[in-house]
């Protein structure tokens, strides 16, 4: 009996504790609009100070407080003022995922954000070190714009090693198949050579081609790219969670004006938005912009959903299972409510989630993956 006691102790300790790690809870984005998932149900946030075009992240504690946010340009702290060090980040807010925050796994003070410049542009993929012991808690740059490597697309994407303990964080490298990934440890950020990929559709051509998101599945065993403009497809990919290679290519396509991309909650469905895929013009606007789904054991393409608006950006899954679709200058986010679901039955809602007033634009928060 004290046996089984000490099991259910011990079970429900570690339930709770797995239940307070909330850091995926606050989001902000778009013209100044925010959601907030701690009580189980997004509710709009309207004290961000951010407007942004397209990427952006936010950084909280493990219980899901917040600590900052950027557009991959400005750096607000908490209490949505900018960091004394804070501007002047190479991201750019017209970005595709501008920005990612990965936090040191060393320390709960220090947060590393990598930035991408946009259209393949000079500045390339590049990190600030953010330290939140300074400036009396609120945190500030000490380090800012270390280059990694340039130029690349306008993709980033970070997942847990598979130690538990360490990030990989991926990048495409522009005209160039070659996926770059980057070790992130208690030591700081592997800031030499990059394991390297060559695998899949070159990322090249005029500057546009750059656009298009990078996303990890669930279990963090497969990547998906979205791929704008001539390459007009979405990619699925393994990835080695030991080793950072990426491999076995798998296409989507043709899919006009690609752009965000995510996995539902069990890993099976991949879902993309895409923005112009008809060849006649004269069909309403409303069924250019669509959300596609694929199911990545039989291979099958479904339109599950097409919108209002028109244009439709970024995907994000959320702490409550459900996936939201940026909408651009629209005052509500769309909704796949039902993600882990094959066909219409996966219940997408155009205008899914009000935003209190403010209004999205084609970006939403990434976060590491964690497995």
């Amino acid at each position: 009996m004290r046996r089984l006691l000490l099991a259910l102790f011990a079970f429900s300790f570690f339930t709770q504790a797995a239940r307070a790690q909330r850091p995926t809870d606050k989001w902000y984005f778009g013209r100044q609009a925010g959601l907030d998932f701690s009580s189980g149900t997004p509710t709009p946030l309207l004290d961000g100070a951010m407007t942004t075009y397209e990427g952006c992240a936010t950084a909280t504690t493990k219980r899901g407080e917040l600590l900052f946010y950027t557009d991959g340009q400005t750096v607000w702290n908490r209490q949505h003022q900018p960091m004394p060090g804070g501007r002047h980040l190479m991201g750019s807010g017209s970005s595709t995922q501008s920005a990612l925050i990965v936090p040191d796994p060393g320390s709960g003070n220090i947060f590393y954000i990598f930035t991408v410049a946009a259209q393949g542009a000079p500045d390339g993929l590049r990190y600030s070190v953010v330290d939140m012991t300074r400036d009396n808690g609120l945190g500030d740059v000490p380090r800012a714009n270390l280059l990694l490597i340039t130029p690349v697309a306008e993709k980033l994407a970070a997942v847990r090693h598979a130690n538990g303990r360490d990030v990989w964080v991926v990048a495409h490298r522009w005209n160039s198949n070659a996926f770059v990934s980057f070790l992130v440890t208690a030591e700081g950020v592997s800031s030499g050579k990059p394991i390297m990929s060559n695998v899949g559709s070159m990322n090249a051509g005029p500057g546009r081609n750059a656009i298009g998101a990078l996303k990890f599945s669930p279990d963090g065993r497969h990547l998906a790219a979205a791929l704008w403009r001539e390459n007009n497809k979405f990619e699925v990919y393994d990835f080695d969670r030991n080793t950072g290679k990426v491999s076995n290519p798998r296409s989507f396509g043709p899919y006009e004006e690609a752009y965000g991309v995510e996995f539902s909650p069990n890993g099976r469905q991949l879902y993309g938005s895409c923005n112009g895929n008809t060849k006649d013009k004269k069909v309403a606007a409303a069924s250019e912009t669509q959300i596609m789904q694929f199911d990545l054991q039989t291979g099958k393409a479904s339109q599950v959903g097409h919108s209002s608006n028109h244009k439709l950006g970024a995907l994000q899954r959320g702490p409550d299972g459900k996936i939201y679709v940026a909408r651009e200058d629209n005052s509500f986010l769309g909704v796949i409510e039902q993600p882990n679901t094959s066909g219409a039955a996966c219940q997408y809602v155009d205008d899914g989630l009000k935003l209190g007033g403010r209004r999205s634009k084609l970006g939403l928060p990434g976060f590491v993956v964690e497995p």
